[in-house]
């Protein structure tokens, strides 16, 4: 009895150290990744992954391995989770009744276009669901979410991080061109926040170029943005509820034995909750929302250590066309949301 007394928090031990070089060296990638992005420009995301894929070398690693897994797996949920401490209900009336409509139209009707555009393309149905959900809710943090939902493999984490790329690179070409389309439109502040926040895939992204043409718009294009980041919730759990005997059936015994919502879900509503209620102070919805940043970027670089370019060289031109067809797809669906308001209420 003694010796298993002692030798149960050894192990403990031995097993939390063993994550350490693989968990350092994904903090070290993302730290990187955030170097770059604050002193050139560009998205951070897409940096670490860049980076993380050209180490990939070192995903057979043995003393690395455990904590990429814990890395690219376990730190997206806690990512998420934090994620609620940026959102607040009273967010949606400020949105309007029109508006809290089209966005939800918005990540809706993507997601069943994704899903077509996908059986058309003749790629598989779980690509297709991933990049419909990351480009019409919230780019990678949605993507990461949503693959936790799904049955898990190395399948799963090919198409994640596929998305992840696609989602990145397109979101900010986005952020770069929508304005132009605002200005040579002649968009006013509230249609220009309408559809900057409810086109552009990233929240990074959203910001940057509504900022580029004024504070107003910017302000205007959060706020849109925050809702489709609110609807992240309700498709999870559909997914998870959707997904579960899958899950359980491709993870044996131990998936069956999680919950139907899981634990993080539960934590991004409580957050919500508090939020809302202004239980939150400032200081720690910006520290939580700093971690939440940070969780997610260390494990978008774990995701690019374990995937090579040989892998995604091999998938071909059809998920290039399905990432462009989604974003052009929720560009054109939200400036005719915005044209559909002006002539209603001209």
């Amino acid at each position: 009895m003694t010796t298993n007394t002692l030798s149960h928090p050894r192990s403990r031990f031995d097993a939390l150290t063993r994550l350490v070089p693989g968990l350092m060296f994904c903090t070290v990638i993302a730290a990187a990744a955030s170097f770059v992005s604050a002193q050139y420009g560009g998205p951070k995301f897409l940096y670490a992954l860049l980076i993380g894929m050209a180490f990939h070398f070192l995903a057979d690693n043995g003393k690395c391995l455990p904590g990429i897994e814990v890395a690219a797996k376990k730190l997206v949920r806690i990512g998420v989770a934090l994620l609620g401490v940026r959102i607040a209900i009273s967010d949606v009336h400020a949105i309007g009744t029109v508006g809290v409509v089209a966005l939800a139209g918005a990540v809706a009707l993507t997601i069943l276009f994704s899903l077509l555009l996908a059986r058309l393309l003749k790629l598989p149905p779980m690509l297709g669901l991933l990049s419909g959900g990351a480009t019409g809710i919230c780019g990678i943090s949605a993507a990461m979410a949503i693959s936790s939902t799904l049955p898990q493999g190395k399948e799963n984490e090919h198409f994640t991080l596929l998305t992840a790329i696609g989602v990145a690179a397109f979101s900010t070409a986005a952020m770069v061109l929508y304005p132009l389309i605002v200005t040579a439109m002649g968009l006013t502040t509230s249609e220009a926040g309408l559809f900057l926040g409810g086109a552009i895939h990233d929240v990074a992204q959203v910001v940057g170029a509504g900022f580029m043409i004024s504070t107003d718009v910017g302000d205007a294009a959060t706020l849109a943005k925050m809702f489709r980041v609110a609807m992240l919730m309700p498709v999870v759990v559909i997914l998870m509820l959707v997904f579960h005997n899958a899950r359980t059936a491709a993870g044996g015994s131990e998936a069956g034995k999680q919950p139907l919502v899981p634990g993080f879900l539960l934590v991004f509503i409580a957050l919500v909750a508090f939020n809302s209620l202004g239980m939150l102070p400032a200081s720690v919805v910006a520290v939580s929302s700093d971690l939440s940043k940070w969780c997610l970027v260390i494990s978008i670089a774990a995701l690019g250590v374990k995937t090579s370019f040989e892998k995604l060289a091999e998938l071909g031109w059809q998920p290039v066309a399905l990432l462009l067809g989604n974003a052009v797809f929720i560009a054109a669906y939200m400036l005719s949301v915005v044209y559909m308001t002006r002539l209603w209420t001209a």
